[in-house]
C-alpha cells in the first residue's frame, strides 16, 4: 500500500497498525536473538579454534560446514583509559612535542550539565554548540484521547 494511502487511514487504524508493527518487530528481534544464540553455540568453539590457528585474538575467520561457508567475526573493541591518556598527553607536551601528532582529542559536553551551567558560562560555549534535530517519532495510543 502506498505511504500516502496509509497516511490517509483513520487515526484508530494507524494506531492499531503501529501496535501490530511494534509487536512484529519485537517478535522478529526475539527470534533473531534466539537463532543467533543457537548459531553461536554451534560455531563458537570452532571459530575460536580457527582464530587461534591463524594467530588471531579477534577478527574474521571462514570455515565450511557441509555446503555452507561460515564467516565468523569477532570485532575488535578497544577502550582507552582516559585518565592515563591525559597523563600521557601531559608528558608529551612537557617534553616539547605536539600531542596532536600522537592522539586525537575530542571534547564532549553533557546536554544535561550544559543546561545547568550559569548563563555566563553557557554563552561562552554557544558558538561551539550545534543543535541538529533527530528523527521524529510518533506514538499512537488508541482510546486515550482527552
Amino acid at each position: 500500500m502506498p505511504i500516502g494511502d496509509i497516511a490517509a487511514l483513520p487515526a484508530a487504524v494507524l494506531a492499531l497498525l503501529q501496535e501490530e508493527a511494534e509487536e512484529a518487530a519485537k517478535a522478529a528481534r526475539s527470534l533473531a536473538d534466539w537463532l543467533n544464540g543457537a548459531i553461536a553455540l554451534r560455531y563458537g568453539d570452532r571459530a575460536a579454534a580457527a582464530r587461534r590457528a591463524e594467530g588471531k585474538d579477534v577478527g574474521t575467520v571462514r570455515f565450511e560446514d557441509d555446503e555452507v561457508t561460515v564467516i565468523a567475526d569477532l570485532p575488535k573493541r578497544v577502550e582507552w583509559d582516559q585518565a592515563r591518556l591525559g597523563e600521557m598527553v601531559a608528558r608529551i607536551r612537557a617534553a616539547g612535542d605536539d600531542p596532536a601528532e600522537y592522539v586525537e582529542t575530542t571534547f564532549r559536553v553533557s546536554e544535561r550539565k550544559y543546561g545547568a551551567w550559569p548563563a555566563a558560562i553557557r554563552e561562552g560555549f554557544e558558538a561551539a554548540r550545534t543543535l541538529r534535530p533527530g528523527k521524529p517519532t510518533f506514538r499512537l495510543i488508541l482510546g486515550e484521547a482527552r
